[in-house]
């Protein structure tokens, strides 16, 4: 059985968890809008995304998302984080299949790392915002 496991863990390149500062119309505020990025030139497969916010008092619900397939050069909007949990760490568990492989990453935005005066350009994205660590 264990002749069977791939030694080899491959690294997770080209797909991003990012944070994008957008104006939000039916609310009229500007908000963080976290998205999920595929930038391969193929698509990724049974996409699993586990969120949730940690610190040393606080704790957020978990949030789950499955997306059957993420075409190549393509994203999907994952949630919206309120200003209430900037104030802790968010964490991005991030599952898929890529060429057969079960590829799998965790991405994180340490609390209070969402500063609108660092956004950036995004990859894909027409807005700007952050990329997760």
């Amino acid at each position: 059985m264990k002749k069977d496991i791939d030694k080899h863990i491959p690294e997770v390149k080209h797909v991003y968890v990012v944070a994008a500062f957008e104006y939000n119309s039916a609310f009229k505020t500007e908000e963080w809008t976290i998205y999920l990025v595929n930038d391969h030139s193929e698509a990724i497969e049974t996409v699993l995304v586990v969120s949730k916010g940690e610190s040393k008092t606080k704790t957020t619900s978990v949030l789950r998302k499955k997306l059957e397939v993420l075409p190549a050069k393509s994203y999907a909007k994952l949630e919206f984080l309120h200003e209430d949990v900037l104030e802790v760490d968010n964490i991005f568990q991030v599952t898929f299949f890529l060429d057969g492989k079960l590829m799998h990453k965790d991405f994180k935005f340490p609390k209070h790392s969402l500063i609108s005066s660092d956004i950036k350009p995004l990859p894909l994205l027409s807005s700007e915002g952050i990329i997760a660590e």
